[in-house]
C-alpha cells in the first residue's frame, strides 16, 4: 500500500467491426493486463460489434507501466481465439490528474493525444473535465489482426492513505 499512487478505472465500453473467429461471428471478451495485474470482461455471444459497459480497475503503483489489452474469442472445446492487441500509456492521463484542476466547465479539454505510429490510438484521444473529474475517452485499433476497435474510458479514484500522485 505505501507504493500505491491510487487506481484507474478502465470502462471497457464497447468494440467495434471486431474480427470473425466462429463460422459467422465471434464470442468477445476483453483481458486488461499491467504488469502482474489481468483483468477480463465478461463474454458477449456472437457479437463483432459488442457492448460490454464493464468498469474494471487497476491499482497503480508504477505510472510508467503500459496497460496492454488483449480481445479474445471464447470458444468451448478449444483454446479461446486472439482477436488482437493494443497497448497504451497512461502518463498523459496522469499528468492531468496531477494539476489538481477545480472548477472547470463540464466538458473542457484539457489535452489531446494524436494517433501515430508509437501508440495503438484510432482516433484523437481527449481528456477532459466532466462532472468534477478528468476523464480520458480512448479509441483503441487493434494490432495483429485484419479488423477492430476497443473504446475505453479512463477515470482515476483517489485512496485515502495511499502515496497519491
Amino acid at each position: 500500500m505505501e507504493n500505491l499512487l491510487g487506481l484507474l478505472r478502465i470502462h471497457v465500453h464497447k468494440g467495434v467491426n471486431l474480427a470473425v473467429r466462429d463460422v459467422m461471428s465471434s464470442d468477445p471478451y476483453v483481458l486488461v493486463k499491467r504488469g502482474k495485474q489481468k483483468l477480463k470482461t465478461r463474454v458477449v455471444k456472437k457479437n463483432v460489434n459488442p457492448e460490454w459497459n464493464e468498469d474494471l480497475t487497476l491499482s497503480i503503483d508504477n505510472p510508467n507501466l503500459p496497460i496492454t489489452i488483449e480481445v479474445y474469442d471464447k470458444d468451448t472445446f478449444s483454446p479461446d481465439d486472439k482477436m488482437g492487441d493494443a497497448e497504451f500509456d497512461i502518463g498523459p492521463f496522469l499528468e492531468a490528474v496531477k494539476m489538481h484542476l477545480e472548477g472547470l466547465p463540464n466538458g473542457t479539454i484539457i489535452t489531446r493525444i494524436s494517433p501515430s505510429r508509437q501508440n495503438c490510438l484510432a482516433e484523437e484521444s481527449q481528456i477532459i473535465w466532466v462532472n468534477g473529474k478528468v476523464v480520458q475517452n480512448i479509441f483503441l485499433r487493434l494490432r495483429n489482426v485484419e479488423c477492430g476497435e476497443v473504446e475505453l474510458q479512463l477515470q482515476w479514484i483517489d485512496i485515502p492513505g495511499s502515496r497519491g500522485l
